[in-house]
């Protein structure tokens, strides 16, 4: 990353504030200070990607309606995405699908000003996994940004304590991380302080810390090879030191099914 060297007058009082979040761990000297609060300031519009690309098949919920728009309770999936995501200062946000399943999206949200967001919508013709989905954001999209996969409920989890630490980290990407007591199904990791070392998609593993389907990354990572997120892309990260975690306690709840939207309960 360029940086480049400036000089400032400041005010003595806002200096002292300023010295106040030097931890000697992520946040070193004055310096590291001032741009991690520039970065907090100027991330307050900040952007997110709900990632709902891939087969129209595997988005489906039942023959004529699909998971990220069906009705859970009072509201879509949908909806209580866009909620959550503007609650926690995310207002410019990017709906990743193919053409069927985007109609679907704009049915409900239409340009996300009811909802005080503005949403942009972008065709996906053809993928080979979720990050090359991903990679439809290419040109389009010019700062970090935080992603959620379309068929979660995530109303409990703190989005912006994962924000603040990917800016307070200086992390290249960040997942978001939980405990499963069925790790097989899911991602895991090992880790060794923030830094994920290890990521395995759907392994046999012991280790009950999996990825819970939210990161936030640098628009850098649109181009690095592969085709899948967690077959490709995370792995690879792990291994070059790149990719770090935000450990929660906090769950989302996937709705893949009619059973799982009835069952659940705000």
């Amino acid at each position: 990353m360029n940086k480049t060297k400036i000089s400032i007058t400041i005010d003595k009082d806002v200096l002292s504030h300023i010295d106040s979040i030097i931890d000697n761990v992520y946040i070193r000297n004055r310096s590291q200070a001032i741009e991690y609060l520039a970065k907090i300031s100027l991330g307050e519009n900040k952007t997110a990607v709900i990632l709902a690309g891939g087969p129209i098949e595997r988005q489906k919920i039942s023959e004529t309606e699909f998971r990220p728009t069906y009705l859970v309770g009072s509201r879509s999936v949908s909806e209580r995405a866009v909620q959550k995501l503007v609650q926690s200062g995310f207002k410019k946000i990017f709906i990743i699908a193919r053409h069927e399943v985007l109609t679907a999206f704009f049915s409900q949200l239409k340009d996300g000003s009811t909802l005080g967001a503005t949403i942009q919508y972008v065709e996906e013709k053809e993928s080979n996994g979720s990050f090359s989905s991903l990679k439809c954001l290419r040109g389009k999209i010019n700062s970090r940004f935080l992603v959620v996969y379309s068929d979660i409920i995530f109303e409990s989890i703190n989005l912006k304590a994962l924000w603040e630490t990917h800016l307070k980290i200086s992390s290249f990407c960040t997942l978001m991380l939980t405990t499963s007591e069925q790790p097989i199904e899911k991602g895991s990791v090992m880790m060794e302080g923030t830094k994920i070392t290890d990521f395995n998609q759907k392994t046999d593993s012991r280790n009950n810390l999996v990825f819970s389907p939210i990161f936030i990354c640098e628009t850098d990572v649109l181009d690095l090879p592969g085709s899948s997120l967690e077959l490709d892309l995370f792995p690879a990260l792990a291994s070059r030191g790149l990719l770090d975690g935000y450990i929660t306690s906090a769950k989302e709840t996937h709705i893949h099914s009619v059973s799982d939207a009835d069952n659940f309960k705000d």
